[in-house]
C-alpha cells in the first residue's frame, strides 16, 4: 500500500505537467481544428529560458526563492509567449485558408527549426541545475517504506489548481472567453459580429505558450536536468493527453494528463520500465477504438 501511493503521488505529479502542456494543444485545436506540433519546442524552450534565468541569478542559494522563481516564471512566460504569437503568424496565419494539410506541415518544419535552433544556441548536451525547493514530509509508513511527499510536488500541485481555476474563469467569464468561444463555433460567423478574428487565435496561441512555459519551469525544478530534445518527447505525450480526454475539451485534457502521469508511474513501478511508453500509446489506441472521441470530448455534428 505504502508503495502504490508513493507511486500515486509521483503519478499526479507529472499528470499535472502533461495537463498543462496538452492545454495548449487542445486550445488551438479547438479553435481552428489544428494540432500545433510546435508547442512541445515552446515548452521546451521555457525550460532552457529557467536554466538561464537561474544561472543569471546566482544559483540556488536566492535571498528569496520565492521572489526568485517567481521573477524566473515571468521572464520565461514573457519569452515564450512571443515564441507562440511567432508560430501562429508565420506557421499558421499565411496559411489558414490553404489545404488542411499545409499549416500542419508547416507546424512540423516549425517544430524542427525550433529543436535545431536551441541545439545551435544553448549546445547538445543536458543542462544540470541545483535543487532550489528541498525537503517535505512523510504522510505514511508501512514496513519500514515511507511515502513521502516533497515541498515541490505540493507546489506543482497548487501552482497546477490556481492555474486551472484562474484559466477557467478567463474561459468562461471574460469577453476575451466569449470571443475565443464564438471563433471555435463558427469564425465566419465570430468575426461578421465583430470580433476580431485574428488576435483572439493569437492570443490563444500566447494562452497555451504562457502554459507551456510554467510546464517547463516545474519540468525543470522537478527533474533537475533538460536537453534540446525534451519538447518533442513530451510534446506528442501531451497530445496523446489531449486526444484520450477529449480532443478539444480543456477538461479532458487535464484528464489525460493526470491518466497518462499515472500510467507512466504505475508501469515503471510494477512492469519494466523500458515499456512505458508503449503501454502509454497501446491504451490510447483502445481508448480511440472503443471511444474515439475520447473520453470527455463530444462527437462533431455536421448541419446539411
Amino acid at each position: 500500500m505504502a508503495y502504490f501511493l508513493q507511486q500515486l503521488i509521483n503519478g499526479l505529479t507529472l499528470g499535472a505537467i502533461y495537463g498543462l502542456i496538452a492545454i495548449g494543444y487542445t486550445m488551438v485545436y479547438g479553435i481552428i481544428g489544428m494540432i500545433n506540433f510546435a508547442h512541445g519546442e515552446i515548452y521546451m524552450i521555457g525550460a532552457f529560458l529557467t536554466v538561464i534565468c537561474f544561472v543569471l541569478l546566482g544559483g540556488p542559494e536566492f535571498a528569496s526563492v520565492p521572489l526568485a522563481l517567481l521573477l524566473i516564471l515571468v521572464v520565461s512566460m514573457v519569452f515564450t509567449a512571443a515564441y507562440g504569437w511567432t508560430v501562429e503568424r508565420l506557421a499558421y496565419r499565411p496559411l489558414r485558408g490553404s489545404f488542411r494539410l499545409a499549416p500542419l506541415i508547416s507546424a512540423i518544419g516549425m517544430s524542427i527549426a525550433l529543436q535545431n535552433y536551441v541545439q545551435i544556441t544553448q549546445g547538445a548536451r543536458v543542462k544540470p541545475i541545483q535543487p532550489v525547493i528541498r525537503g517535505g514530509f512523510e504522510v505514511f509508513n508501512q514496513g519500514g517504506f515511507a511515502v513521502q511527499i516533497s515541498y515541490l510536488q505540493i507546489f506543482i500541485w497548487i501552482l497546477t489548481i490556481g492555474l486551472m481555476v484562474g484559466f477557467t474563469y478567463v474561459i468562461t467569464q471574460t469577453s476575451m472567453g466569449r470571443q475565443q468561444r464564438a471563433c471555435e463555433q463558427d469564425r465566419k460567423m465570430a468575426s461578421l459580429i465583430g470580433v476580431n478574428v485574428d488576435r483572439t487565435i493569437s492570443l490563444t496561441f500566447v494562452i497555451g505558450a504562457l502554459l507551456a512555459a510554467v510546464a517547463g519551469l516545474i519540468t525543470t525544478l522537478y527533474y533537475g536536468v533538460i536537453d534540446f530534445y525534451i519538447g518533442f518527447l513530451a510534446g506528442m505525450k501531451a497530445f496523446t493527453a489531449a486526444v484520450l480526454g477529449g480532443i478539444g475539451s480543456l477538461p479532458g485534457a487535464m484528464l489525460g494528463g493526470l491518466l497518462i502521469g499515472l500510467i507512466e508511474a504505475f508501469w515503471s513501478a510494477y512492469f519494466t520500465i523500458e515499456y512505458k511508453d508503449v503501454a502509454t500509446f497501446g491504451i490510447l489506441v483502445l481508448v480511440l477504438i472503443f471511444k474515439p472521441t475520447g473520453f470527455l470530448g463530444k462527437p462533431e455534428v455536421e448541419k446539411v
